[in-house]
């Protein structure tokens, strides 16, 4: 899973990852013009609390990729370029994260010359849908010519999604808010169309405008649809307090009135919008969580652990972690009646615990 951070310059995005990412900050990379990735590892207490119990030789955490895409520039017209360095950075990009500023910094000042987030991310929103209408207009005619040489359905088909996918941006609506098909998504899904990805919205707040943070976020969130999460988050304050042991940490997080970390919110917000849901094997060599798709089955979530357990699957061995906490046993499990023998299309829980079985 790889998420992209995209925003203009100066918005606290390389600050972002540097505290997601628990690395060190460098000042001169404010305003980078090359785009970084850091793999970030997914807390998860209860598989810290099965790595107790089991006392494995090793933990393996979900992971997801955090992609620092360079801050979005300005031309004199007050226009963003949608440069073709842009397009491949984004291109495999789960979703996209906008970073806006709510931050007064009088070293660094902001590209459009004050602080507004509302305006920052109406303004990156309407970029990116005059991205994908000119691409989805060129395409278009690129069909029709098409289709005047030879006769394809397929051809046909991908012409009829596109001209209503373009009738639906020149309402000024993203795509994502479209109830597109499988099939209709499969034909587009090569196009990597900017407004069809998934979007959280992510404030980047200083410590002057912590009492502001309901009242932005409520005038940020009016301006999109339902579907849009949009997150506060502290870059500069959460970046120092990164540096400090765990106690005070939070110590400090409480102070300021910080309830749940950058991270945690990211991943949260993450896991939300894709769809996302994390299951557990265990044991003495090993303790890992793996993270699939909500809706999976037991054979899909064999195949995420190796392509040969889907191939050869039997059957899964399936206790949730909330049952097996109770019980501390696959024994004590079984005995209570709450371990189960599932075939391959058991659809997998959020927490589930799994052992495969195969040929």
């Amino acid at each position: 899973m790889q998420i992209g951070l995209v925003g203009l310059q100066y918005s606290g995005k390389t600050t972002l990852l540097n505290t997601i990412a628990g690395i060190e900050e460098d000042p001169a990379a404010a305003g980078k013009k090359e785009a970084t990735i850091e793999v970030v590892k997914v807390p998860d207490e209860r598989l810290d609390k099965l790595t107790e119990i089991f006392n494995p030789k090793k933990t393996v955490y979900a992971t997801i990729e955090v992609f620092d895409t360079p801050g979005l520039r300005m031309s004199d017209d007050g226009k963003v370029k949608i440069t073709t360095s842009f397009l491949n950075h984004v291109r495999n990009n789960n979703a996209l994260f906008y970073v806006v500023r709510q931050f007064e910094d009088g070293t660094v000042s902001h590209p459009m010359n004050n602080i507004d987030p509302k305006r920052d991310v109406e303004f990156l929103e309407t970029e990116f849908l005059l991205y994908d209408l000119d691409f989805l207009e060129r395409r278009i005619a690129k069909l029709k010519k098409d289709l005047m040489k030879i006769k394809d359905d397929s051809l046909k088909f991908e012409l009829s999604i596109i001209e209503k996918c373009y009738a639906h941006i020149e309402e000024e609506k993203p795509l994502r808010m479209m109830n597109l098909s499988a099939d209709e998504l499969k034909a587009i899904s090569g196009f990597q169309l900017l407004t069809l990805k998934p979007l959280v919205v992510a404030i980047n707040f200083d410590e002057d405008s912590i009492d502001k943070v309901d009242e932005i976020i409520a005038s940020v969130k009016s301006g999109l649809h339902e579907s849009v999460e949009v997150i506060p988050f502290f870059a500069k304050i959460e970046y120092e307090l990164s540096l400090l042991d765990e106690e005070d940490r939070l110590s400090f997080m409480s102070d300021y009135g910080i309830k749940e970390s950058a991270l945690n919110k990211i991943l949260n917000a993450s896991y939300s919008i894709l769809g996302l849901q994390s299951f557990f094997t265990v044991g003495e060599d090993e303790c890992r969580a793996w993270t699939i798709k909500k809706g999976d089955t037991a054979q899909e979530a064999a195949g995420v652990i190796h392509t040969d357990f889907y191939n050869r699957f039997i059957r899964a061995e399936v206790v949730h972690y909330d049952d097996f906490m109770e019980h501390k046993t696959f024994a004590k499990c079984k005995e209570a009646g709450v371990w189960s023998l599932e075939g391959k299309d058991y659809v997998v829980k959020d927490g589930d615990i799994l052992n495969i079985r195969h040929s």
